[in-house]
């Protein structure tokens, strides 16, 4: 299998290096440089300064240092004007700039408090692709065509940086456990049910992916790799504007995916609606081939899915004054979905090639969820540098799961039926939550004090109802069904402070977070660990020193410590039947793994972006699995290693000409798993990351977009070997009626290299596994926007509350 992959990413891989790494200079030759101020603050920092030709064509952007200096090198010959923006204060045109092959010297711009919104002409640019900021990477996906049809997970294969595994967990900087934001908000799910949310949002909703690896004290301390928060799209326009979607994507079958937004914004006023939906298949494939007490099961499951997927989302604004500004948020994400799984397992011996027995099954499995929250804010800000902001949060995720599970053993001929097993499942889960979140700031001995709150409380029921089929009728399992409840509260406090001392920033934090929970399993079944009770109080430090040296050179050293807890599954004592050689068993015993981070940085003329990161991370968990009896095996969740972490990390965004820009991001970790249980076999691996996009400005406005991503073998989940995987993507775009309508053709994984093959070993079971999707596809779509473009200069109100993430298990 390793063999066959490798041969289909060799064209691959030589088009991606072609098409990324391959590239020429031109000649730049002058430069300028100036300082930007205002009033109250003779130096401003992080100051937006885009520099425009005579065309109004983008040129360079880059942000002001802590000394209020920003700089442009190597610009070829011609008039220039420069447009500086920042939070709070009126845009800042300066027209006529002539450059020649001289240092030209701005001098001090000073910019004026905003406040009256300004009708002056908006000048348009776009973003760049990836921005590389003190404390998080910027993923803006709406600027990359290649986005088209995808879903919000499947783009966070394309963010630098994250590696997505065979089970679908998300790997950053090579450490996985990472904790997911949705607009500035902790998501409420883990496991099986965030991905399956993840791939209803579409990548056209979407704004940008921000990769957060040292977050501060002001977020919980929960994520060993950090925190991915998904932005999406708010309209900032005056008056009623919206825009309308419609796009289909085929691979082994079709999908539909269409969307609508509308936004309604005044001077005090603002509230928007937005519905996507997602209709169609999907497809997906795994091989296993098990050996366990001298026998060899060979596993073909292949499954459809069927999913009516619909997210809606609305939103109500309102701005008091200058300082109060008070809103309310409800969504809501409705998936019907059905799964049509066809499994084979040929069983032999494994000193024998002549198979003893053939299982087949036919899945069938009928999933409803639906995540229903509310969030209501306010918000504080003066001109004295004092804000409030206090968020409450409650939320509800329900879930019903029919699954039927018929087994039947076949003779080596298949012709006659040996025995069968016939059961079904119903297994609905319900999560109520509730949070209530405060933050303050203030100025403080010349830097700025920030200190807040977070109380949380979750409830999970778990029901699992098996049923045994006996002369084609369902008969209640008393032996096998259970419930399991549980309830966990986390009350948190914080302390944050910031100070810019000349070049150098520091930033220090504590936060302390106090856990009680309890796991309550009812059942007929006899078990020692029926219920567990804990109680424990962590302190996270974290920390932090930039030093700009000067316009070309910022260095920063970065360090946290933070938690991964459980998922709630995980933690179910109760064994439960998967299908008829497979049974999982969660682990109440299972130990929280902590991790301490430590990261320096140097970035370069505000684009090159280097960085060394090391992580420690004592009682690491993995879902492993072990034998149970002569065929069966069992899948349970164990603190098994600690594990270290090196990443060297690369990003570099450039311009070849200015009709091809580039964007390169490299990621290189070595990671080495110590084992602490004695089945658990240490391994060490290297592993590289590479991802590249080109974007070429051809002629009659037509935009096409290069771009892939490479992964060389890895570990997943600290048991799974891996071979190499990537896959290589293109898209095209044109723009129609005053740039009002956009027509976008994508295909993905053109050479079908993105399948996975690994092995894994625990507990004297050998498995080695292949796996993938229908992940090749040709997506359409078209997109219309309408209603007022007269742009807010008012900074959009961001409530930053983290609710209570609900880790239900996969």
């Amino acid at each position: 299998m390793e063999t066959k992959q490798n041969t289909l990413q060799l064209p691959f891989f030589i088009l991606f290096a072609l098409f990324t790494l391959s590239f020429s200079t031109y000649a730049q030759t002058g430069s300028l440089k100036g300082t930007v101020s205002s009033i109250k603050e003779p130096k401003l920092f992080s100051a937006s300064i885009a520099l425009f030709n005579e065309k109004n064509t983008l040129v360079k952007a880059v942000l002001s240092n802590a000394e209020g200096a920003f700089a442009i090198t190597r610009l070829p010959e011609g008039t220039y004007s420069l447009k500086i923006t920042m939070v709070g204060y009126e845009d800042k045109i300066v027209p006529g700039i002539t450059i020649t092959d001289s240092l030209v010297n701005l001098g001090t711009i000073t910019l004026n408090e905003s406040a009256v919104q300004l009708n002056e002409v908006v000048v348009k640019k776009d973003k760049p692709l990836v921005q590389v900021l003190a404390d998080k990477t910027v993923f803006n996906v709406e600027n990359t065509i290649n986005a088209t049809g995808n879903t919000g997970f499947e783009l966070l294969r394309k963010a630098p940086g994250v590696v997505v595994d065979n089970n679908d967990n998300v790997i950053v900087e090579g450490k996985s456990g990472v904790l997911f934001y949705i607009d500035g908000k902790q998501s409420f799910l883990s496991g099986s049910d965030l991905t399956n949310y993840l791939k209803t949002i579409q990548s056209a909703d979407i704004e940008s992916i921000e990769i957060i690896t040292q977050p501060s004290s002001k977020f919980d301390a929960a994520g060993n790799a950090g925190i991915v928060n998904i932005k999406l799209k708010r309209n900032k326009n005056y008056g009623t504007n919206g825009t309308a979607s419609a796009g289909y994507n085929y691979g082994r079958y079709g999908t539909s995916v269409n969307s609508v937004s509308l936004n309604n914004r005044t001077k005090k006023w603002n509230s928007y609606l937005n519905y996507s939906n997602r209709f169609g298949k999907s497809y997906n494939f795994m091989e296993f081939e098990r050996q366990q007490n001298g026998k060899v099961f060979n596993s073909d499951t292949k499954t459809d899915y069927t999913s009516n997927a619909n997210n809606v989302k609305i939103g109500l604004d309102f701005t008091k004054n200058r300082r109060n500004t008070f809103g309310m948020v409800l969504t809501g994400n409705f998936n019907n979905a059905y799964g049509d799984g066809r499994s084979r397992t040929p069983i032999r011996q494994i000193t024998s090639n002549s198979i003893d027995s053939i299982l087949v099954a036919q899945n069938k499995a009928h999933n409803k969820n639906y995540n229903l929250y509310a969030n209501i804010n306010y918000r504080f800000q003066d001109t004295t540098g004092v804000s409030l902001s206090t968020d409450l949060d409650l939320g509800r995720f329900n879930s019903d799961r029919n699954t039927y599970l018929p087994n039947y053993y076949y003779n080596p001929s298949e012709t006659v039926i040996l025995s069968s097993i016939i059961n079904s499942q119903y297994t609905p889960v319900t999560i109520d939550v509730g949070s209530l979140k405060s933050d303050y700031e203030q100025r403080l001995w010349k830097g700025k004090m920030g200190a807040g709150f977070k109380t949380s409380l979750v409830e999970t029921e778990n029901t699992f109802d098996v049923y045994n089929y006996q002369s084609g009728q369902p008969v209640y399992n008393t032996t096998l069904s259970n419930r399991f409840n549980y309830k966990e509260n986390i009350n948190a406090l914080y302390v944050n402070y910031n100070r810019l001392i000349k070049k150098f920033n520091f930033q220090l934090g504590l936060r302390m977070e106090n856990t009680n929970s309890d796991g309550n399993l009812t059942s007929t079944q006899q078990n020692n660990d029926t219920r567990v009770r804990r109680h424990y109080t962590d302190l996270f430090p974290s920390g932090g020193i930039t030093y700009n040296q000067n316009e070309s050179n910022s260095w920063a050293v970065t360090y946290s410590r933070r938690i991964e807890r459980p998922s709630y599954n995980s933690l179910n004592p109760f064994e439960y039947q998967i299908d008829e050689l497979s049974v999982s068993k969660g682990n109440p015993f299972l130990q929280p793994q902590y991790v301490h981070n430590i990261k320096a940085s140097h970035t370069y003329k505000y684009k090159l972006n280097t960085s060394l990161s090391y992580s420690y991370v004592s009682d690491f968990f993995a879902q492993v699995t072990e034998a149970v009896g002569q065929n069966k095996s069992r899948m349970t969740t164990k603190n098994v290693a600690n594990q270290e972490t090196i990443n060297l990390g690369i990003s570099y965004p450039f311009t070849v000409k200015n009709w091809w820009s580039v964007y390169l991001s490299v990621n290189a970790f070595r990671s080495k798993y110590i084992p602490t249980d004695p089945s658990f076999t240490g391994i060490t691996q290297e592993t590289l990351n590479i991802y590249g996009q080109n974007n070429f400005k051809l002629p009659k406005g037509i935009n096409l977009e290069v771009s892939g991503w490479f992964n060389s073998p890895s570990v997943w989940g600290g048991t799974y070997r891996t071979a190499s995987l990537g896959s290589l993507d293109m898209a095209v775009q044109k723009k129609f009626l005053k740039d009002k309508m956009t027509l976008r053709l994508a295909v993905s994984d053109i050479f079908y290299t993105s399948p996975w093959t690994g092995k894994t070993e625990f507990a004297n079971v050998i498995i080695n596994g292949r796996g993938g999707s229908d992940s090749r596809q040709v997506r359409f779509s078209l997109a219309y926007n309408f209603g007022n473009d007269q742009v807010k200069k008012v900074q959009n109100r961001s409530t930053g509350v983290e609710d209570e993430k609900n880790r239900i298990g996969g």
